[in-house]
């Protein structure tokens, strides 16, 4: 029965669903798009072709190792960060999986975004899954932080939907967008990096229940305080807490390496609206509370 369900799910007729302030009527749809992943199977990753941005990051790079390890077919990591070294290396971790490397930066208009993207698509052919992974932690850079942490995201998630939209003809996709734990409980000295994975977090969230309109399923991993480059550097907004990043470094914290295995993880599980807490090597789907509902 799942070997049927792996492609067809542009022949779902979502339109003929009606929800009406019962939002809960949807859930077997989205289980449908699961099941069509064949999110169930261990071996969920193999002969996937991924989109991983940011994938040459701190914790973008192990997370690209830890994919390796599952056979995909093709990695494609798109990133401002030019070093052949890190490429080469990833190369030869698998070689069975086609890594390729492509110059990207998240803040260029969304028609550039695409003009890449088509490049991708026309070679090969589809793509399963896109992982947003980029993000800067500068409060000080209050305008280039919302440009890269959610415009960015935003803009490039647009862009892939001209070639995954089901109401487009396009065969549906999967999107995992990197948030963080300040999306749902904000570090109150970083305001403008809290608020941007906030944002982050509801934009993903509202794409995960438009998934019987788009075929596309979406969640956010969020990472706890992750032993980075960046964390070192962390300040905070009008220097506030001038010592936020030793004051966050003294709490317990996880390596690059435990948050990739987790990641990948909860990659491998495809929870359609999943909301993913990456904590000192644990794993977690949190609870969202609703207090309110717009009933549209």
């Amino acid at each position: 029965m799942f070997a049927k369900l792996c492609r067809p799910v542009p022949s779902i007729n979502f339109r003929t669903v009606k929800c009406f302030c019962k939002p809960r009527q949807l859930n077997k749809y989205y289980n449908i798009i699961a099941r069509a992943n064949c999110s169930a199977s261990s071996s969920f990753l193999c002969d996937k072709n991924v989109i991983f941005v940011a994938g040459l990051g701190d914790i973008g790079l192990d997370t690209s190792k830890e994919l390796l390890k599952r056979d995909l077919k093709n990695l494609v990591i798109l990133d401002r960060i030019d070093k052949p070294e890190l490429v080469c290396e990833l190369k030869e971790l698998n070689p069975k999986t086609k890594v390729t490397f492509m110059p990207y930066d998240v803040t260029v208009p969304i028609a550039e975004s695409k003009k890449l993207l088509k490049k991708i698509f026309d070679k090969l052919k589809c793509v399963d899954i896109l992982i947003n992974g980029a993000g800067i932690l500068d409060d000080h850079k209050i305008e280039a932080t919302i440009a890269v942490n959610y415009t960015g995201l935003v803009n490039t998630t647009t862009a892939i939907m001209d070639f995954w939209d089901i109401r487009k003809g396009g065969p549906g996709g999967i999107l995992c967008n990197i948030g963080s734990v300040t999306g749902f409980n904000a570090i109150t000295q970083v305001p403008v990096y809290s608020g941007s994975k906030a944002a982050v977090v509801n934009f993903t969230r509202s794409l995960a229940k438009l998934a019987h309109i788009t075929g596309v399923t979406a969640y956010t991993v969020n990472p706890g305080i992750t032993r980075t480059s960046l964390v070192a550097k962390f300040n905070s907004w009008l220097d506030v807490e001038p010592d936020v990043a030793e004051l966050l470094l003294e709490h317990p914290t996880q390596s690059t390496k435990e948050c990739a295995a987790s990641f990948v993880k909860a990659i491998e599980k495809n929870k359609n609206g999943g909301l993913w807490f990456l904590d000192q090597g644990t794993l977690e789907n949190i609870k969202w509370r609703k207090y309110w509902d717009p009933c549209i």
